[in-house]
């Protein structure tokens, strides 16, 4: 072998080592960064305070469910079916304090608030939600609805009931329509000026078709706001603290 051809395999060896020890410690560096969860620092405890949750619901006629300000669940059936009255069950995970908030629809065809318009059965609505949310943790039901919940109507219609058998109800019927206030399901909302909600008779609310499929707890209540017929579009919120 000459003196050059050795040159280059010693080159070539040097190259070669150079290449292996740089993969290994690429190696493991990949290892260190795929640590498991249990083992960050302070995992575990944020871990223990989250819980699996099931949430009933029966709405008349539709509901959106917010827990700590991320969107749950909601009605399968489309507001713009009529007399949808189903119930509907959604589990969740989240930690305590939970902050619940729902969206409850009656349904309406236009802002009139009236329902079967330019039929012979041409009526006002009546709304009604009932829930209740179970730790299944300890199987503990940890809220439901009743009149602690605060509650801002943000639809209200028809504001002049007389219009009801109106021949053209989007003239004839009076209305207030306003948003939902920015952020209004998230924990650090203030809706200390919300009404309180109105707790509503079966009589009252005449629930049917999946409300009786719910085994609801001895203190669930159906609820609105309160009037059943003009409110229309309903926020509600709640806070459960955590179990002591």
């Amino acid at each position: 072998m000459t003196k050059a051809c050795a040159m280059r395999s010693l080159a070539l060896l040097l190259i070669v080592w150079l290449a292996v020890g740089c993969g290994a410690g690429d190696s493991g560096s990949a290892t260190n960064a795929a640590t498991p969860k249990g083992d960050v620092p302070g995992e575990s405890a944020v871990q223990s305070n989250t819980s699996e949750f099931k949430a009933e619901v029966w709405a008349d006629n539709w509901f959106a469910l917010y827990v700590n300000g991320a969107l749950v669940g909601e009605d399968s059936v489309p507001i713009t079916t009529e007399r949808s009255f189903n119930a509907e069950t959604i589990t969740f995970t989240a930690t305590y304090p939970l902050t619940l908030a729902i969206e409850a629809k009656d349904f309406k065809e236009t802002d009139s608030g009236l329902e079967y318009i330019g039929e012979r059965n041409q009526q006002m609505g009546d709304g009604g939600i009932i829930a209740q949310i179970t730790d299944l943790s300890t199987g503990n039901v940890v809220a439901v609805t009743n009149s602690a919940w605060q509650v801002l109507v943000i639809h209200r219609a028809p504001l002049n009931p007389e219009c009801e058998n109106a021949s053209n109800p989007a003239t004839a019927c009076r209305f207030e329509k306003s948003e939902a206030p920015p952020g209004w399901t998230s924990a650090d909302f203030d809706a200390s000026q919300w009404d309180t909600a109105t707790e509503w008779s079966e009589g009252a609310v005449r629930p049917r078709d999946g409300y009786n499929r719910i085994q609801w707890h001895d203190s669930a209540r159906l609820i609105w706001g309160s009037d059943l017929e003009v409110d229309n579009t309903i926020l509600l919120r709640r806070t459960v603290p955590a179990p002591s």
